[in-house]
């Protein structure tokens, strides 16, 4: 970045000096002429240990004071949003309050919500989860308190650098701070594709704020400024983008040895009552106090050695109090993870807090705290009930998603061991096991890296097991995004080609009931053509495409094109026909018929979606969201997410509420609103289908705001149009996302009729009124379930007197008792039963029995015969006469082949093994 970027005036206007930091070779601005290093961390250690840098201040009045410092100045002040980004498509938790302006806002496609503004938002960032507790600074959830200013070029500036800086040192002049402690030293900022030069606030070691003046954008094809490696231009906004640390001003104030003790006291010390522990500041506070100002500075070896701290001291007074500061970090996240509706799962969003859930699980044993998660995250909440009182609206749902947690998280420890023994021996040749198999195995299975270990050091195989101390840090790295797929480069083409093309008239929102148009064509090519005008649906939002025809006035000459889909791209509405799509001059005029009946089918199901989730919502919880959704003619489903199985009494209530809404008949309004009143209106819960980049959205409104959604599809004007809904069928398709299967309309009404034949056909097989097909289905199962009962115990007694005649009829051969027959009516299952009872009595087995067409072979070999002769090799010699294969252990093993017409001479072959393998 060029040194002119920091060229400020107010720099210069009040006696600051620019110097490169002896140690790091920063650049950095001062009032003290004399300083030679930036003062940040580990050019300087945390002197504000034990001597704070101004009166102490809780959080509450922190964050007061700064949101009132800048409403004095001009700015709006904002509440927070949500710390799950659901307006993103990049990001899944929501990491710096320019966050919440990305991308629409940063690249001037939707105005900000207001100009200046401020705001102080919550926060959540997982890359150094393995520092939380041990570092005394770091946190995976913070507040970051922001003012921002949307500048754009051609028109007046708000303020920029100048002033930014001005406000900065005003407001810590208000605090108390020593303004000739303060640097501000230069460094480049990079995130969500934007970047510019930043100023990081410094004083007594501690980085306080930083000043970000964002005017660059990523580009791909070459640019200004080249950062890192990667090219960026000018963009058309520049915004100035600040985050001020509450927790970090809130700890300089108190100067205490982590930021921990001065954010939540009061937890730690319920966590260390229930730890039965001391708090190490009660008993070692100079060297606790030592600890912190180096922590900065220097690596936590390099720390023990220079402070000469045991390893019986890092074990039983440092170790215990950095579990105890991650769990007091821990509880916080968790209450805004799950009360801003995160549902624990093993993707996305949610696999993040199940990440985070079972590392407080993991901590809490160590500790031996016996207290549940659930109990621990209230108590939090409780403490956060002045700053945050909505947390307590969700404590509930808190209690129930952390207790099911708990019980998935020990049912994954029980079957951890038998899968790590089975993965650690497919290691055993080589002796190690890498990294990315850990990540995999935690991935797929939720198996923690430490059970891998404990299991690999007890098993004595001598397999290393790579895990750095940065394990659980990557693998949230690797979570914290989206992943993005390839650019199509059919996409790329399409949108090249009608980028000239003026947006397409949507008749199908201003004329929904008409089946016919006219329209002009304005483009063919491949298979598209694009008019002026449409009555065709796109597909999107869940909803297929319409279809029809499209007919020239050429009269009876003129072609007539089947349209088999229509895509929008970019505003410009695109018909994929069947045939010649240039066969229809451009300039000509068209005439469209739509398929209304599967219109009609698309839209009863479009706006029955719409019903069925806020059903959804009702009966099961505001921490319901929509997950996806694809509608159909005959049935349709909507994804959402929920943390266990839908019951069949609340898929009931759901259909039931469902209905109810079908029959007020409610009206369906659709309207246009802005962008940010809707938000400030309705919330976040509008973007339940994706967020629009755009600055007006269209706004699904059922009723009187029962649910109210920003969708493009097309809906029925009343609720009553939707016609009866009817819930097929509900399942988990993956951890924490239920799908419910539907129909609405006259596709519910055939789907009850295919149920009430299917009932209706079933009590006639049976021959009894339908009502009383349950009792009767019930009745039949129990007696089904005793015959099969009868029957194993009549297999057994078989099985024993098959044994009995066998002993009798054994052969001896090199002195051991063998029996080789062919046992009809046996499945492998009875094989391998009578062959275990005969090795038990020390008799050597070669059984067969033969099934349609496949012949079941199993050998045993008694426990005194297995050094003589082996099971596996006797099935595998017997199995290759019948053309299969088999194996197994010495003592036991099974087979089989499809050559049927063989079973004599592999019973004489296996006789012949047996003679010659026991010599």
């Amino acid at each position: 970045m060029d040194k002119s970027e920091y060229r400020i005036e107010y720099f210069e206007e009040n006696g600051f000096v620019r110097k490169d930091c002896k140690k790091c070779s920063s650049g950095f601005w001062s009032r003290d002429p004399d300083r030679e290093v930036c003062g940040d961390a580990p050019c300087e250690t945390y002197s504000f240990i034990g001597k704070p840098i101004f009166k102490e201040k809780t959080a509450d009045e922190i964050r007061e004071s700064f949101l009132a410092f800048f409403e004095s100045h001009g700015h709006t002040r904002l509440k927070r949003y949500p710390v799950v980004a659901r307006w993103r498509d990049d990001l899944y938790l929501n990491i710096a309050s320019i966050s919440n302006f990305q991308p629409f806002v940063t690249s001037g496609k939707v105005p900000p919500p207001a100009n200046p503004l401020v705001i102080s938002q919550p926060c959540i960032r997982l890359e150094d989860l393995e520092s939380i507790g041990k570092s005394g600074r770091h946190l995976t959830t913070f507040e970051m308190m922001g003012h921002h200013a949307f500048n754009k070029r051609g028109v007046e500036e708000l303020y920029w650098k100048n002033d930014t800086v001005r406000y900065c040192d005003e407001y810590l002049k208000q605090l108390g701070v020593d303004m000739d402690s303060v640097t501000y030293k230069e460094a480049p900022w990079m995130g969500g594709g934007n970047a510019g030069p930043c100023l990081e606030v410094v004083t007594g070691g501690l980085e306080l704020a930083t000043l970000v003046f964002m005017d660059l954008e990523l580009t791909q094809n070459g640019g200004v400024t080249n950062i890192e490696g990667q090219w960026y231009k000018k963009m058309e906004t520049y915004i100035v983008d600040t985050g001020y640390g509450l927790e970090r001003f809130v700890w300089a104030s108190k100067g205490t040895p982590t930021v921990y003790d001065a954010i939540f006291p009061e937890m730690i010390h319920e966590l260390l009552t229930l730890a039965g522990r001391e708090h190490p500041l009660e008993t070692h506070r100079e060297q606790m106090e030592d600890i912190a100002r180096l922590c900065g500075v220097m690596k936590k070896k390099e720390i023990a050695k220079k402070l000469n701290l045991t390893p019986g001291f890092v074990k039983t007074v440092i170790e215990p109090i950095e579990a105890v500061y991650a769990v007091a970090d821990h509880t916080r996240c968790l209450a805004f993870m799950i009360a801003d509706g995160i549902v624990p799962s093993n993707a996305k969003e949610g696999y993040l807090a199940r990440l985070v859930i079972r590392r407080s699980f993991r901590m809490l044993k160590t500790l031996t705290i016996d207290t549940p998660l659930e109990e621990l995250v209230i108590s939090h909440i409780k403490l956060l009930r002045n700053s945050f009182p909505e947390l307590e609206q969700y404590v509930d749902r808190i209690s129930e998603i952390l207790s099911l947690e708990k019980t998935r998280y020990e049912e994954t420890l029980i079957k951890g061991e038998r899968i790590a023994k089975q993965k650690l021996k497919e290691y055993s040749a080589i002796g190690k096991m890498p990294l990315d198999a850990s990540i995999k195995i935690y991935d797929s299975h939720g198996i923690p890296p430490e059970v891998i270990v404990e299991i690999a050091s007890e098993s004595g195989d001598g397999v290393a097991v790579d895990i750095p101390d940065d394990f659980y840090s990557q693998v949230a790295k690797m979570h914290a995004e989206e992943k993005k797929g390839e650019v199509d480069p059919v996409v790329v083409s399409q949108k090249e080609r009608t980028k000239t093309l003026p947006k397409t008239l949507k008749l199908y929102y201003d004329k929904p009931t008409e089946t016919e148009f006219e329209a002009t064509v304005l483009d063919t090519f491949d298979d598209f053509i694009v008019l002026d005008k449409t009555l065709f649906y796109p597909e999107g939002g869940g909803q297929p495409a319409d279809t029809g025809f499209l007919t020239t006035f050429a009269g009876s000459d003129g072609p007539e094109l089947r349209v088999e889909d229509v895509l929008s791209v970019d505003g410009v509405i695109l018909h994929k026909v069947a045939g010649a799509a240039n066969s229809i001059d451009k300039g000509a005029s068209v005439r469209g018929r739509i398929d209304y009946q599967r219109r009609m089918a698309h839209v009863r199901h479009h706006s029955a979606a719409h019903i069925v989730l806020w059903a959804a919502r009702t009966v099961l919880g505001g921490h319901v969201w929509q997950a996806g959704a694809q509608k159909g003619e005959d049935r349709s489903r909507i994804d959402i997410t929920h943390f266990k199985r839908i019951s069949r009494e609340e898929r009931s209530e759901i259909e039931m509420l469902a209905n109810k809404m079908v029959m007020r008949n409610e009206v369906i309004g659709v309207h246009i609103e802005e962008k940010n009143e809707a938000e400030k209106k309705y919330g976040f819960c509008l973007y339940q289908g994706g967020v629009p980049a755009s600055k007006e959205i269209r706004i699904v409104q059922l009723g009187a705001g029962e649910d109210v959604q920003a969708c493009a599809g097309t809906h029925c004007s009343k609720t009553g149009e939707v016609g009866p809904i009817k819930i097929l069928r509900t399942e988990r398709i993956q951890d924490g996302i239920e799908r419910l299967w539907y129909s609405a309309g006259e596709a519910a009404v055939r789907a009850i009729q295919a149920r009430e034949e299917l009932i209706a056909k079933s009590a006639a097989v049976l021959k009894v009124p339908q009502e009383k097909l349950p009792a009767t289905v019930e009745r039949f199962f129990e007696e089904w379930k005793q015959l099969k009962k009868d029957n194993e115990r009549l297999r057994e007694e078989l099985a024993e007197l098959r044994v009995g005649w066998l002993k009798g009829h054994a052969k001896v051969i090199n002195g051991m008792n063998v029996i080789a027959d062919v046992l009809p009516d046996t499945d492998t299952k009875g094989l391998m039963k009578i062959a275990a009872q005969l090795a038990e009595a020390e008799f050597l087995t070669i059984l067969m029995s033969k099934q349609d067409n496949h012949v079941s072979v199993v050998s045993s070999v008694p426990a005194i015969h297995k050094t003589r002769i082996s099971a596996s090799v006797v099935v595998k010699r017997v199995c290759e006469v019948l053309g299969g294969g088999g194996g197994g252990t010495p003592e036991i093993a099974q087979g089989g082949g499809e050559n049927v017409a063989n079973i004599e001479e592999a019973l004489l072959t296996g006789l012949r093994v047996v003679e010659e393998e026991s010599l």
